[in-house]
């Protein structure tokens, strides 16, 4: 037989019904997740670009293919994004049509009694004899009404309907919670996606490392990095200000088998917000950020992601002059904080200087003659310096990282190429650099300390996350919606009972209890057994 031609409008139908259907938003969200894989498996652009430079220089052949497939900006990508929207769709799709037909069934009265009860599941029946009905004072009428009072007592929508010859019977229903929760749990889970997208959209966030006695402003041009939203304006950065006053890090020394692990970090703040945030108008607000407990102001979270050394480093040229002054950060190299920092000092004269520095918190030579680190912590600092000479190409417009030093061009001075070995220092040390170019002190940064006391030597410094989602307080709310929808239509069984009274010719009359759940009700026998019972104590018949 040969089918009719659907047309173009009736494709369209059907691509929107199979689109809007309960299996395909299952399908899309399920689709979403896998698709979500990649961003955890390759660096992404928005939140680790250097991790991104890094990958193309690891992976010169398989980075530029899988940028083409834009595997480095998955959550920006048009396949990703295509996925969000369909899913967007079709959860709208899926949830309108079925919110009216509720909506419906709610303001609808519950069904007739079935004309044979006794197919159904849980069916019993009860025979009641002219002298028990006599000595009860119980007839099908008030058996009937005794039976809707208690099924609406038990949270039932219940109706007395008139049957056939002389039988009444009460038909009831419950469970509508159950149809509730579950499009409580598909609206809420348009409402995560929307306000997902509203807060990646006007939402940013930031890196900054600020070193021991440095503050950090709010503003743009104080960030290391900067991940605005689409929407973003800069007109939204609130003013606040936070100074870093102290961090403390506490090191397990007790257990030999976890020796040097780190047991809490601590970053002593103060905190300026308004007009306060300019400069040390007001007397702020002291706070402490840890690990995994943001400190939240302004409207942002500035979360503890990182820790390091940064020691106070003073530079004089051949001339005696002051070239470089001041903190840099040591980024650490392994769990014992061996750091490793580039010094750049373009003023130097007659030449500019750039120096390769590694910490060592505790250093200790290994059986090779290298230098290490076996403890995180202050107790017997060194820095080692490899020093260059040479133009460090600052000035031709093109931006350098602080953390490396291009050497390329450089001549090496001090260190394993050059005849002078790499420059060793303690804190409070000078040492004078190769060929009269000058010195560099490794600068004690609590001068006033007793000599044996080293623990204050070198400043530290905190690496902060600034995150702002204007939406997160939605987020939350509609999570907590779709785990409250999600028990909702899990726990809460939907079914109906009824409960019919037939007259018999003793002058007695014949009760019949069932029951019909939609979808599975493992309990619902046990629940007309149990109505059953409760009804026959009600009449005194039981």
């Amino acid at each position: 037989m040969t089918q009719p031609s659907l047309g173009f409008v009736g494709y369209l139908r059907f691509f929107w019904r199979q689109l809007t259907s309960m299996r395909t938003a299952l399908f899309l969200l399920l689709l979403l997740a896998i698709a979500a894989i990649p961003g955890s498996l390759v660096p992404q652009r928005s939140s680790n670009p250097n991790g991104v430079t890094q990958y193309f220089t690891d992976n010169p052949d398989l980075a530029p293919v899988l940028d083409r497939f834009q595997a480095f900006d998955v959550y920006s990508s048009a396949w990703f994004s295509a996925i969000y929207l369909l899913l967007f769709v079709s959860l709208i799709g899926c949830v309108i049509p079925r919110t009216v037909h509720h909506w419906k069934a709610l303001r609808s009265q519950p069904p007739r009694t079935p004309a044979r009860l006794s197919r159904l599941e849980g069916f019993r029946e009860v025979e009641v004899t002219g002298n028990e009905a006599s000595a009860a004072g119980v007839t099908p009428a008030t058996a009937v009404e005794a039976a809707r009072g208690m099924l609406r007592g038990s949270g039932y929508r219940a109706r007395i309907i008139e049957g056939p010859g002389a039988a009444m019977s009460v038909s009831a229903e419950r469970g509508y919670m159950r149809e509730t929760g579950n499009l409580v749990f598909h609206t809420a889970l348009i409402g995560v996606l929307v306000s997902v997208g509203i807060g990646g959209g006007y939402g940013y966030s930031g890196q900054k490392v600020i070193v021991e006695g440095d503050s950090f402003s709010n503003v743009l041009l104080s960030y290391e990095s900067f991940l605005p939203g689409r929407f973003f304006d800069e007109g939204g950065l609130e003013p606040f200000r936070v100074r870093l006053d102290d961090f403390e890090a506490v090191y397990e020394q007790q257990n030999p088998d976890a020796y040097g692990q780190p047991i809490d970090f601590s970053a002593s703040v103060t905190t300026f917000e308004g007009d306060d945030s300019q400069g040390d108008t007001g007397d702020g607000v002291t706070d402490v950020i840890k690990v995994n407990d943001p400190l939240r102001i302004g409207g942002s979270d500035l979360y503890l992601l990182g820790n390091g050394y940064a020691p106070l480093i003073t530079v004089r040229d051949a001339e005696g002059n002051v070239a470089f002054s001041g903190a840099v950060p040591f980024l650490p190299q392994d769990g014992n904080l061996t750091s490793l920092g580039v010094i750049k000092v373009p003023d130097a004269e007659p030449e500019q200087i750039g120096m390769i520095g590694f910490l060592y918190p505790t250093q200790t030579t290994l059986e090779t003659g290298a230098l290490a680190s076996n403890f995180p912590d202050l107790l017997n600092p060194v820095l080692s310096l490899q020093v260059f000479t040479g133009d460090l190409g600052l000035d031709g417009g093109v931006p350098r990282s602080v953390y490396t030093l291009e050497t390329d061009n450089l001549t090496e001075i001090a260190g394993r190429t050059a005849d002078t070995e790499s420059l060793r220092l303690t804190p409070g040390e000078t040492v004078d650099l190769p060929g009269g170019r000058g010195s560099v002190t490794f600068e004690n940064a609590t001068p006033d300390a007793p000599a044996t006391d080293l623990s204050g030597a070198v400043p530290r410094f905190v690496s902060l996350d600034i995150h702002r989602d204007p939406s997160q307080g939605w987020v939350l709310v509609f999570a907590l919606l779709v785990v409250a929808g999600l028990l909702t239509s899990l726990f809460i069984p939907r079914r109906r009972v009824w409960v019919r009274a037939t007259e018999t010719t003793d002058g007695g009359f014949r009760l019949e209890y069932a029951g019909l759940a939609r979808g599975d009700d493992p309990g619902l026998e046990r629940a007309v057994g149990d109505i059953a019972q409760r009804h026959s104590q009600r009449t005194g018949l039981g």
